[in-house]
């Protein structure tokens, strides 16, 4: 019979998310699956909390086959011939994580990564995204406005945030949020929910409004064919992204806030570059990054590096190129938190709980699951997995030291 353990988040800065709440725990336990979770003292959830649902804790999670968790696991924490489930971030060759995808093939871990759990289709399963866009969405106008409301992270959960939104003023403004995934549709909720006035890209870039509007983007409009054929087919962009450049400049005269809600192809084209910047019908004041991928392999040359929750925004020296003050001359305000969700630990560990028992676990009972072996970065015999043989050249790279 199999045994589940929930690991402690260890990774540091730390998260405070859960992948299982108690109430998710309790309801594996009465299926008659046996499962143990890690002490900690920074789980939004408490340990009484496992404990007042009949869960049981303890740090010796030797014997249980299969181990869950959120973040990335320490590499000193890893426990030999595993099968261990969390966001890796590894198979876009993050080279930050080679040394962690190297320690899972030689303790030949099983590594199944959540971020690849996908169905028939190749649709994403089970995502903190929505999340992310939320508190990403907040946090760009919390930028904008120099701090005049509170933090997300502040509000209790999602609903108070909301309740405070309904006494919020704000000035004229124009906000660009590209994407129309969960990130970007996460993210334009929250833009509803603040009464700003969503307008189309056209009514955007021809019209002026006397109070906030927002519009969605998404790759018709921010990019084109560089062949100069029409773009007639989103699905030809996102299978060859190579093949376009960008579009974007026609929302750069006019945009006081770029919010980044897209999932970035490195072969894809930036929105802009630095020179772009730099040119008089460059008006983005602030800009909330919420895909976070770092110059200069990014969509936002800016995004220099990731923000944290503790210090979330820094400034971008226009003219130089360098990180400086935020709120200067000459300087674009950046938000790049890569870890968004955790301001809304409840919310959001409650939401992927949910899809955790929806899609997953029902996987992890059959005796071959298809969906979870494509989601396998590695097999426990020490290899990469089919999917995933890519990263050999990768993975046989020296770590840097």
């Amino acid at each position: 019979m199999m045994k589940i353990g929930v690991i402690s988040e260890k990774k540091i800065p730390t998260d405070s998310r859960v992948c299982l709440t108690p109430s998710h725990c309790r309801y594996i336990k009465d299926q008659g699956i046996e499962i143990i979770v890690e002490p900690s003292d920074v789980r939004v959830f408490s340990d009484e909390e496992y404990r007042d649902a009949g869960i049981e804790l303890g740090s010796d999670l030797s014997d249980c086959d299969v181990l869950v968790g959120v973040k990335e696991v320490p590499i000193e924490s890893l426990i030999a011939e595993k099968t261990y489930f969390f966001f890796s971030h590894t198979f876009k060759e993050q080279v930050y994580n080679r040394g962690l995808l190297q320690e899972v093939l030689k303790r030949k871990i099983r590594l199944i990564d959540y971020e690849a759990i996908t169905d028939d289709s190749g649709r994403r399963l089970i995502a903190f995204g929505k999340f992310a866009g939320i508190v990403g969405a907040h946090n760009g106008i919390y930028t904008y406005l120099q701090g005049a409301i509170p933090r997300m992270k502040d509000f209790y959960n999602y609903e108070e945030a909301k309740q405070f939104y309904k006494t919020l003023k704000l000035p004229k403004m124009k906000i660009a949020l590209t994407g129309t995934g969960r990130v970007a549709n996460g993210a334009a909720s929250v833009l509803d929910d603040m009464g700003i006035k969503k307008v189309s890209a056209l009514d955007y870039a021809t019209h002026e409004f006397e109070h906030a509007v927002y519009t969605q983007l998404h790759s018709f409009y921010y990019a084109k064919r560089k062949d100069g054929q029409v773009f007639d087919n989103v699905e030809d962009f996102y299978n060859e992204p190579d093949a376009y450049e960008s579009d974007f400049e026609n929302f750069l005269p006019m945009t006081d806030l770029f919010i980044n809600g897209i999932y970035w192809d490195k072969r894809a084209p930036a929105f802009f570059t630095k020179e772009d910047m730099k040119s008089d019908d460059f008006k983005i004041n602030t800009i909330a990054d919420i895909t976070c991928d770092i110059a200069p392999e990014s969509s936002i040359p800016s995004t220099i590096r990731p923000s944290t929750i503790e210090d979330p925004i820094y400034g971008y020296q226009v003219a130089t190129g360098v990180e400086t003050e935020p709120y200067g001359e000459g300087v674009v305000n950046v938000m790049a938190i890569d870890n968004l969700p955790n301001e809304l630990p409840r919310d959001a560990s409650e939401a992927f709980g949910d899809m955790f028992l929806k899609y997953v676990f029902p996987e992890m009972l059959k005796e071959e699951s298809e969906m979870l072996r494509r989601a396998s970065i590695t097999t426990n015999d020490g290899y990469l997995n089919e999917p995933f043989e890519y990263l050999q050249n990768f993975v046989n790279h020296p770590t840097e030291q």
